[in-house]
C-alpha cells in the first residue's frame, strides 16, 4: 500500500513541472498564461508563433508522465504502481501545485503515459486522435473523441481490469478539462488549428 502513496506522490510532483510556463520563460517570451487561452500546454505555447517551442513543451509534457511510469515500475516492480504514478502525473500537470493548481488540459501527458505504460490503449487512441484531427482540424474534438473510446477499446484488447478503470477515470478528467471546449464545440465555435483568433 506504502508504493502506491508514494507513486501518487512523486507522480503529481513530477507531472506539476510546468514546461510550457518555463520553456516560455526561457526563451524570453514572458507568462504564457497571459497568452491565448492562458494555458500552459503545448496548444497555447504554439499560440506564441515558436513551433519549437510548443514542441518541445509537447515532448516534454508527454514524457513526464511516462518517466513517472518508467521509473517507479522499475523501483516497485509493480506495474499498476507505475500506472498509478502515470496517472497522478497526468493529475498534476492539470492541477499543479506551483501554480495554484491551475495547469494544463492533460492531452499530451494523457498520451505519454499511453505510450509507455498501455500500449493496447495506445492502439485504441492514436488512429482515433489522427483520422479525426485530420479531418476536421479540430485539436479537442479529437482528444475528446479519443478519450471517450480509449478504455473501453483498451479494455476490448486484453488490458487489465485495474487499468482499464485508471483510463476511464482520466478520460472523464480530459472531458472534465476541457468542458469550455465542449462548450464551443456544441455551438458551433471550437476554433480549427492554425485558425487566427478573432
Amino acid at each position: 500500500m506504502y508504493w502506491f502513496i508514494i507513486a501518487a506522490f512523486a507522480g503529481y510532483l513530477l507531472g506539476s513541472i510546468p514546461f510550457g510556463l518555463l520553456i516560455t520563460r526561457l526563451a524570453g517570451l514572458g507568462d504564457i498564461r497571459h497568452v491565448g487561452s492562458g494555458n500552459i500546454g503545448a496548444t497555447n505555447v504554439l499560440r506564441t508563433g515558436r513551433k519549437d517551442l510548443a514542441f518541445a513543451t509537447l515532448l516534454l509534457d508527454s514524457f513526464k508522465a511516462g518517466l513517472a511510469v518508467l521509473l517507479i515500475a522499475s523501483i516497485s516492480g509493480e506495474r499498476n504502481v507505475g500506472l498509478v504514478a502515470g496517472a497522478f502525473a497526468f493529475v498534476g500537470h492539470c492541477y499543479p501545485i506551483w501554480l495554484g493548481f491551475k495547469g494544463g488540459k492533460g492531452v499530451a501527458t494523457y498520451a505519454g503515459l499511453l505510450v509507455f505504460a498501455s500500449p493496447l490503449a495506445l492502439a485504441v487512441g492514436a488512429p482515433i486522435w489522427l483520422i479525426l484531427f485530420a479531418v476536421t482540424r479540430i485539436s479537442s474534438l479529437a482528444a475528446l473523441t479519443a478519450a471517450a473510446f480509449v478504455p473501453l477499446g483498451a479494455f476490448l484488447l486484453g488490458e487489465t481490469q485495474f487499468a482499464t478503470f485508471l483510463l476511464l477515470g482520466l478520460s472523464v478528467l480530459v472531458f472534465w478539462t476541457h468542458r469550455e471546449n465542449i462548450k464551443r464545440l456544441l455551438s458551433g465555435t471550437e476554433p480549427k488549428f492554425g485558425s487566427k483568433s478573432k
